[in-house]
């Protein structure tokens, strides 16, 4: 039997570059030798494509000085990377399929999802509108209240408005009420995300946001168990899997305290009140379906302390795929290993063209 000529990226321009190819160190390792030729294109934080020989090259970092460099071609007629050595030759490697594991900015938000659609290449994950549409935050909100699902009060702020800092903190504090919690409005890995108990904590949140993010979103704080739900579009159709639960070892679910802490923890069999998983697990899909997901997504909410109210948080149509990443240890506890997740994913890559 021919092996699947599949591609792997990883990398990215984006602040998640680490996660990134941390991911993509996870999906390497786990992707069924005898199905699969595999090629890895690195991209470079500068954004230069490179030819990755192997995967220690991935977890040593060393593939970041490599002269030998891979562009996916955009036509469809060639379907294939152009790999050109250091001396300057040339040759084609045929691509059958795309395994993305980029994460942020560049590789999250329908970017390169694009380059895959013109090169008529089948790859895994949501298309390029429902990235784009689930990178930003405040898009996700329009198209996720036309479920019912609840979702925490937010105040958006455009560039221009944040030109203005008092103006900015008074329609803040127009519509919320201290604390809230200040995002960039088409981040990820919660960077530049922080906490805001106070007006003078406000500047430099704002500020923070602002640099990673094209507009910036400022939304009430909500009390609760923060828990999330990996969704997944196979051949076999749409699967919710169980509900898990972070402990994080911090005020909240940063960056730090997911991926540098070793405190933070994940429950994957968390108790919750009658019929609270089922709610959740339900809300993950209708989010889903809303925003026009495919492949894969990891869908955020939290519990509400006081109401066990299931509050909409966030969607990631390219979650993690560490060792530590929710996604695939959620599909784990339901007894899918990562090798069978991924050959699930790619297996339904195709279908989606079929």
């Amino acid at each position: 039997m021919n092996k699947l000529r599949l591609a792997v990226f990883l990398g990215g321009q984006s602040a998640e570059h680490d996660i990134s190819c941390l991911s993509g160190t996870t999906m390497l390792k786990n992707l069924d030798p005898d199905r699969y030729e595999v090629t890895i294109v690195g991209i470079t934080r500068e954004g230069k494509w490179l030819l990755v020989p192997s995967v220690e090259a991935v977890e040593d970092g060393s593939w970041r000085d490599g002269k030998v460099t891979a562009q996916l071609l955009p036509d469809a007629t060639e379907k294939c990377l152009l790999i050109t050595e250091e001396d300057g030759r040339m040759h084609k490697q045929p691509v059958d399929a795309a395994l993305p594991a980029l994460h942020g900015r560049f590789g999250e938000d329908g970017t390169i999802q694009g380059l895959f659609e013109l090169a008529r290449i089948p790859y895994v994950g949501c298309g390029v509108a429902a990235s784009a549409v689930s990178m930003d935050k405040l898009y996700t909100k329009v198209m996720v209240a036309r479920t019912g699902v609840n979702q925490a009060r937010y105040v958006p702020l455009t560039r221009a408005e944040l030109q203005d800092t008092e103006t900015a903190i008074a329609k803040i504090e127009a519509s919320l009420s201290y604390p809230v919690f200040v995002k960039p409005n088409d981040g990820g890995s919660s960077q530049g995300v922080s906490r805001a108990d106070r007006r003078e904590d406000l500047p430099a949140a704002l500020a923070l946001a602002a640099e990673e993010g094209t507009r910036v979103m400022v939304e009430e704080n909500i009390v609760g168990r923060e828990v999330e739900c990996a969704v997944m579009t196979t051949a076999d159709g749409l699967q919710a899997s169980g509900v898990g639960e972070i402990l994080a070892a911090a005020e909240f679910y940063s960056f730090d305290a997911k991926y540098t802490n070793p405190d933070s923890e994940t429950d994957l069999h968390p108790d919750f009140p009658e019929g609270k998983e089922e709610e959740i697990r339900q809300a993950a899909l209708k989010v889903y379906e809303a925003v026009g997901a495919y492949g894969l997504s990891r869908v955020d909410f939290f519990l509400e302390k006081e109401t066990n109210r299931v509050i909409f948080n966030e969607i990631n149509t390219l979650p993690g795929f560490t060792s530590i990443s929710m996604f695939p240890k959620l599909w784990e506890a339901k007894g899918v290993p990562i090798r069978e997740q991924l050959d699930k994913l790619i297996e339904g890559a195709f279908q989606r063209n079929r």
